[in-house]
C-alpha cells in the first residue's frame, strides 16, 4: 500500500492495513542493524529535530540513532535548553523549526494532544513520541513488531496488561493496535487505576493478577505513573507490589511460553521481580533494540522516501 500521511499522531486514527504496513516496513530495515556499516541513505538531506519536552532516554536516543542510520541530520532541544523556558509558545518554536527547514519535529510533551496541535499547524511532518496520558504510537509499534517477531502473529493471541492503566499513554497506544490487529486484551491492576470505563475500547478488565495472566501470552507490565498522579491511588508502594507485582511465583503458573514485555523504565521489585526482568522469556531488551527499526520505518514513510527495498 501507499503511505499517504505526513505525520503519526495517534494509533486510534490508523486503519488495520497502515500498520501492517508500517511492520512490514520495519522488518526491511531489521537487517541494517545487523551490518558492519549500519547506515542508508534513505533521508540523507532530511533534518530530524528531536523536541523533548518531557524527559526520556530510549525514545529520544531511539530517534536519534534511526535518523542516524537514515542518513538524516538531527538536531536534539530539550525543554531547558529551548525559548520555552524565556515564555515563547510551542507553536512559536515549532514554527521557527520549521522556517530554519527542518523536515521531521519528533516531539514529547507533556500535555495530551500537543503533537495534534503541531500538526494541524505545519507543514512540516509531525511525529508523537509521547503526549501526556494520551499516546505513544511508535512504543505501541515497536511492542507488536517485537510480539509479531517472537509468536509469529498477533491475532488471536491473549494480551495481558498489567499496571497503570489510567495514566499510561503506552497503555492506550496498545490497547488500540492490538485490538485493530485481532489480539484479545486483557487490563489489570488496582481498580482505581484500571477503571471499568476501558470496557469500552474492547478490552477485559480484570482485579486479580492470578486470573488475568493464567491465559496470556503475553504479559506487558507498566510502570507506576507518579509524575501524572494528583492524588495517591493505593495505600502504599510495598502493597502494590505484594498484590499487583509479578513474582516468580505467580508467573510459575502461566503459560511456559508466555513473553514479559516492559517499556521502561522499570522499577524493580514493584511492578516485577529483578529475576524475571532478566529471564529467557523477557524481551525487555528485544523491545529496545526493535525499536529502531520502527522509528526508521516511521521517520521513513512519514518523510515520504522511495519504497524501503530500495533504500535499504
Amino acid at each position: 500500500m501507499n503511505w499517504n500521511r505526513k505525520d503519526l499522531i495517534t494509533i486510534q486514527d490508523l486503519q488495520p492495513e497502515e500498520i501492517v504496513h508500517i511492520l512490514d516496513t520495519a522488518l526491511t530495515f531489521e537487517e541494517v542493524g545487523h551490518r558492519d556499516v549500519k547506515k542508508v541513505p534513505a533521508l540523507r538531506g532530511k533534518t530530524l529535530v528531536n523536541l523533548f519536552i518531557e524527559p526520556s532516554t530510549r525514545t529520544r536516543t531511539s530517534f536519534e540513532l534511526a535518523a542516524h542510520r537514515l542518513s538524516a541530520d538531527i538536531v536534539n532541544i530539550t525543554a531547558t535548553a529551548s525559548s520555552i523556558t524565556k515564555g515563547e509558545t510551542l507553536k512559536d518554536t515549532a514554527l521557527n523549526l520549521q522556517a530554519l527547514h527542518a523536515d521531521i519535529i519528533v516531539i514529547r510533551h507533556s500535555s495530551a494532544g500537543a503533537a495534534k496541535f503541531l500538526a494541524d499547524r505545519l507543514d512540516v511532518s509531525v511525529i508523537n513520541a509521547g503526549d501526556g496520558a494520551h499516546e505513544h504510537p511508535t512504543q505501541a509499534l515497536l511492542d507488536a513488531f517485537t510480539i509479531r517477531q517472537k509468536k509469529g502473529r498477533i491475532a488471536g493471541l491473549n494480551v495481558t496488561i498489567l499496571g497503570d492503566i489510567l495514566y499510561s499513554r503506552v497503555a492506550r497506544s496498545n490497547i488500540h493496535l492490538l485490538t485493530k490487529l485481532g489480539a484479545r486484551v486483557t487490563l489489570a491492576g488496582p481498580s482505581t487505576l484500571v477503571p471499568r470505563v476501558f470496557e469500552q475500547l474492547g478490552c477485559r478488565v480484570c482485579y486479580n493478577v492470578e486470573e488475568a495472566i493464567a491465559d496470556a501470552d503475553v504479559i506487558n507490565l507498566l510502570r507506576i505513573q507518579h509524575e501524572r498522579q494528583r492524588q495517591t491511588m493505593f495505600p502504599s508502594i510495598g502493597e502494590y507490589a505484594s498484590i499487583f507485582g509479578l513474582t516468580k511465583e505467580r508467573f510459575a503458573h502461566t503459560k511456559p511460553d508466555a513473553l514479559i514485555m516492559h517499556p521502561g523504565p522499570i522499577n524493580r521489585g514493584v511492578e516485577i521481580d529483578s529475576d524475571l526482568a532478566d529471564c529467557k522469556r523477557s524481551v525487555i531488551l528485544q523491545q529496545v533494540s526493535h525499536g529502531l527499526s520502527v522509528r526508521m520505518a516511521v521517520l521513513y514513510l512519514c518523510a515520504g522516501a522511495q519504497p524501503a527495498e530500495e533504500a535499504a
